[in-house]
């Protein structure tokens, strides 16, 4: 999406908000996609918390029905004091996730979104061909069978993900685990209640089922919030 709005469009502000806790590779990923944009990226990050370990801890909150703090703090907040009022804010949503540009318009009436990708109806398999065919491999969270780049223990995953985590990155794992027991809430939910990690069967789930949604990576601004 940002490089077909950089050659359509009179002026475009490449914007990355930066999060220390996506995989390492996704910074050799935006160096690679500067380079092929032919334009510097703006990186942007919030200013009151470090990371997504940083809003949990803090707002002590994970997850709900409504979605988890860290979207809403350090992207969301993070995008509305960055951007302008008369803005145009491009949006990466793809053929596949018209919802979520309805989504995101209805809860911010009088801010301006547009989404080329959906306009083009380009999918997100599309977009991944794109890229690779512009010589610049993919996240590591990719080639490792995530099906988003997003943060490395994200608290939108089920118990399926979860399991997948606990091999990939087993200090994530144990981490969450703990923070799981400090707050007294769960990631995940049964039918008979919280399922902790530190008691989650390592054969539960389905790691494809159960992939959290995706936080995108570039941001000619963001997508929604969820924070209560």
């Amino acid at each position: 999406m940002t490089k077909q709005a950089i050659e359509t469009l009179p002026a475009v502000e490449v914007v990355c908000i930066a999060l220390t806790t996506e995989h390492p590779d996704s910074s050799r990923f935006a160096d690679d996609c500067e380079r092929w944009f032919g334009q510097p990226i703006t990186y942007i990050a919030s200013d009151r918390f470090a990371d997504t370990w940083d809003v949990w801890e803090k707002r002590r909150f994970l997850v709900g029905p409504h979605g988890a703090p860290c979207t809403g703090e350090l992207k969301k907040a993070v995008r509305h004091r960055f951007a302008r009022p008369d803005d145009v804010n491009l949006m990466g949503y793809t053929a596949d996730e018209t919802h979520r540009l309805e989504r995101i318009r209805d809860a911010e009436i009088g801010v301006d979104f547009a989404a080329p990708l959906i306009d083009a109806h380009l999918t997100k398999a599309d977009c991944l061909s794109i890229v690779e065919d512009a010589g610049i491999v993919l996240p590591e969270m990719y080639r490792l069978g995530y099906a988003n780049n997003n943060c490395i223990g994200c608290v939108k995953g089920g118990m399926g993900y979860w399991n997948a985590v606990r091999v990939d990155f087993p200090e994530a794992f144990d981490r969450m685990a703990k923070v799981e027991r400090d707050l007294s809430h769960a990631v995940n939910k049964a039918d008979d209640g919280p399922v902790y990690l530190d008691e989650l069967d390592p054969k539960r789930g389905d790691f494809n089922r159960d992939q959290p949604r995706q936080c995108s990576l570039f941001c000619p601004t963001d997508q929604p919030g969820g924070a209560p």
